[in-house]
């Protein structure tokens, strides 16, 4: 098991998902590939999460609309180096996991992973630390989960106080970022979902770990998302992303 002090500089996107609720902007184009704040959800992810910090090769997996992305990726002249691989049948993510790691170029290297629908800043460098310190197979970036309902304040008496729209609570969810040892990939199923096989086994055993994101982050699911992370990302962006 690799662990150097050497910075991850490799990392898969998984691309492939229809995404139907998405619709009407995935009917034509990939979920990675719909515009938030005026550029697709994978730019946003290949220039924070990646070339910012120091990654040079990227695998895109990806199965539906494969074209449009290769088409846009193509088109990139800077950045990480880009491979895309196209499933032939849809494998689950944790079966697209595990195909996209087939295309890096450093087997015996850990990588990150990523789901092709969130935007988050955090300084990956940290969480690279945090997982050597640990010293588990996987390490996944956790968001602290946020409501969609309003939350009513009301006493014991049944006295309403006031109301709050979409607080945090105090729970933590897969934020869809990783960190992988290489020794973790053949731990992942052909075909199926890796957070009903893979990561309970690991939970098990000692050797998942998760990382507490205090930055930003947000799913990209519902047309809602799009509208209302095309309105914080240009406020994010006013200073200075870490």
């Amino acid at each position: 098991m690799s662990r150097s002090s050497e910075p991850i500089r490799q990392a898969v996107i998984l691309a492939g998902g229809q995404a139907t609720r998405l619709r009407p902007y995935t009917d034509t184009r990939p979920k990675a590939m719909v515009e938030v704040a005026d550029r697709p959800i994978i730019d946003h992810q290949l220039e924070w999460h990646l070339a910012r910090h120091g990654v040079e090769h990227v695998v895109v997996s990806c199965g539906y609309k494969a074209e449009v992305l290769r088409e846009h990726l193509s088109g990139r002249d800077h950045g990480p180096a880009i491979s895309l691989l196209v499933e032939d049948e849809p494998l689950g993510r944790g079966g697209a996991l595990r195909f996209a790691a087939s295309g890096l170029k450093d087997d015996d290297a850990p990588y990150f992973a990523l789901n092709g629908d969130v935007l988050t800043w955090f300084p990956l460098d940290e969480f690279t630390a945090y997982h050597r310190e640990k010293g588990g197979l996987i390490t996944l970036a956790l968001a602290q989960y946020r409501t969609s309902w309003g939350i009513v304040d009301v006493t014991d008496s049944g006295l309403i106080e006031g109301f709050t729209q979409s607080p945090l609570l105090p729970f933590w969810i897969n934020a869809g970022v990783y960190v992988f040892e290489p020794d973790a990939t053949p731990l992942l199923p052909v075909r199926g979902d890796h957070e009903s096989t893979t990561f309970p086994d690991l939970a098990g055993q000692g050797r998942l770990f998760g990382y507490r994101i205090r930055g930003f982050w947000r799913g990209v699911d519902t047309v809602k998302d799009v509208k209302e992370a095309s309105e914080q990302i240009p406020e994010l962006l006013g200073g200075s992303p870490e």
